[in-house]
């Protein structure tokens, strides 16, 4: 097999990919191509947050210690969050603990980044919750919050038109 001609420009811009990877573990995200890894460290950087390894538990926290749950959506792709792949009530406990932090993009363009408070998220907790307690206690998969209910309740913590607010 033959390379295809694109493969000159791959090498050539592979250099910059292996810094942004290099950049990224020091950041804790092992890969930026598995995950929103690449998106996560954009995120964690633009609003000054950590990564908090792993795939259990919440996925940064702040200089204070506070914990964010951190979601990301695509708008050229969908119009809502995803969420969790087998939501109960111990999840939706985990989640009323801390802010989510909601980051828009189109494509790979960061576009903004909303805080919303679990006070601000219950409406779903409880839509939630009763779903499971309704369906016999079997894990809900994958709700969605729309990107509507985050712009209109979330506080903007920043846009790409006009940086950090």
């Amino acid at each position: 097999m033959n390379s295809h001609p694109d493969k000159v420009i791959l090498d050539e811009l592979f250099p910059y990919i292996q810094r942004y990877q290099d950049l990224a573990l020091k950041h804790g995200i092992n890969d930026i191509f598995q995950d929103n890894g690449g998106k996560i460290l954009q995120v964690l950087l633009t609003i000054g947050l950590e990564n908090i390894p792993g795939r259990e538990g919440n996925d940064a926290k702040d200089s204070e210690g506070n914990e964010f749950e951190l979601k990301s959506l695509n708008i050229a792709l969908t119009k809502s969050f995803s969420t969790h792949h087998h939501i109960n009530p111990r999840i939706i406990e985990k989640y009323r603990q801390v802010d989510w932090i909601f980051a828009v993009y189109r494509g790979i363009n960061l576009l903004s980044i909303y805080k919303l408070t679990p006070v601000a998220l219950e409406y779903f907790y409880q839509r939630w919750e009763e779903k499971w307690h309704e369906n016999g206690g079997k894990d809900i998969n994958n709700p969605k919050i729309p990107l509507k209910y985050v712009t209109e309740n979330g506080e903007m913590l920043y846009s790409a038109d006009i940086g950090l607010t």
